[in-house]
């Protein structure tokens, strides 16, 4: 992908697509959040002999939403003292040997990291919800037809019961938390920082899982078209009408307007995954303190441009 495939960029600017919310939608996530709160807060941490200097590193275990066994990386800096915190979430079935790597290195910046596994996708994090459709591959449809079995219903919630062990933690500051991570992480970060009051501050690179409508017209490739795909084997209208109606309860784009923190975003002009439209719908639906990070000839990939301001947000909210 050479050229821009969506909007030019002064039409992104001003994209703002009316939000899809249901009538029922703050209830919805309410009344989620409540069943989320009568799971215990359970972890265990459990020590590993990881090779480097100045960090220490643990595998966790904890219970997240629907009793579910969640895995993660903790890694804090190995002297005593309370440690700003970031939570840290993986992209869509990528995320390889648990990006233990890439926790400790943030560690190594200062921070008590800790990266969640996303249920079903990497690790022993297991995905225990039943769910009576969808899924004919991948995760964007399974339970497609009811929102309270709609797959990232918990995933959603094991990112906010996430940063609610981050904070527990008696060496992390539980006022200076920030969340991060591109893709499907970018779509856990903006959710969670929606869903949660916990985040100082988000960073999200080319956050997925928003603006489904425009996504399902104009996305190139996967995870999105397993959506199209559902629709070519369920072809009955009343079927991608419900199915819709699911999606809006997930959509990040309606989500966004409950951010309360700092929300700096990333888009590439050529992703072909991520349309950068759906990316800015909900970067325009944002009402709290923003940024936006925009790259002309950059794709669902590594953006060598936004390390230092990534690091330089996450130093001024978390670090000061």
């Amino acid at each position: 992908m050479l050229q821009p495939y969506d909007l030019p960029l002064e039409q992104l600017k001003k994209y703002k697509p009316e939000l899809t919310r249901e009538h029922d939608f703050n209830e919805f996530w309410s009344m989620s959040l409540k069943e989320l709160s009568a799971v215990p807060l359970h972890y265990t941490l459990t020590p590993i002999n990881f090779p480097v200097k100045g960090v220490k590193v643990f595998s966790v275990n904890f219970t997240g939403f629907n009793n579910s066994n969640i895995q993660g990386y903790f890694a804090i800096p190995d002297k005593p003292g309370k440690y700003p915190g970031l939570m840290l979430f993986h992209g869509y079935n990528w995320c390889f040997d648990g990006n233990i790597g890439d926790t400790v290195n943030w560690a190594l910046h200062g921070y008590a990291a800790f990266q969640m596994l996303t249920r079903g996708q990497q690790g022993y994090s297991s995905d225990n919800v039943i769910s009576s459709a969808g899924s004919p591959a991948g995760w964007m449809t399974k339970g497609i037809l009811n929102p309270k079995e709609y797959y990232y219903r918990a995933v959603y919630l094991d990112a906010v019961r996430a940063l609610e062990i981050l904070a527990s933690f008696d060496n992390v500051d539980a006022e200076k938390i920030g969340v991060h991570g591109g893709s499907q992480g970018g779509g856990l970060t903006l959710a969670s920082a929606a869903l949660s009051d916990i985040p100082a501050v988000a960073v999200a690179d080319y956050p997925f899982l928003s603006n489904f409508e425009r996504a399902i017209d104009v996305a190139l490739s996967n995870p999105f078209n397993e959506i199209n795909e559902f629709f070519r084997r369920n072809t009955a209208p009343e079927i991608e009408i419900q199915a819709k109606k699911t999606l809006s309860y997930f959509d990040i784009m309606n989500l966004a307007p409950d951010i309360k923190c700092h929300t700096w975003v990333s888009a590439g002009l050529v992703d072909d995954i991520v349309p950068p439209s759906t990316v800015f719908a909900a970067y325009n639906h944002m009402v709290c303190s923003k940024e936006i990070s925009v790259h002309r000839y950059f794709g669902h990939e590594y953006i060598p441009a936004t390390v230092v301001p990534k690091l330089s947000t996450l130093m001024e909210y978390l670090q000061d």
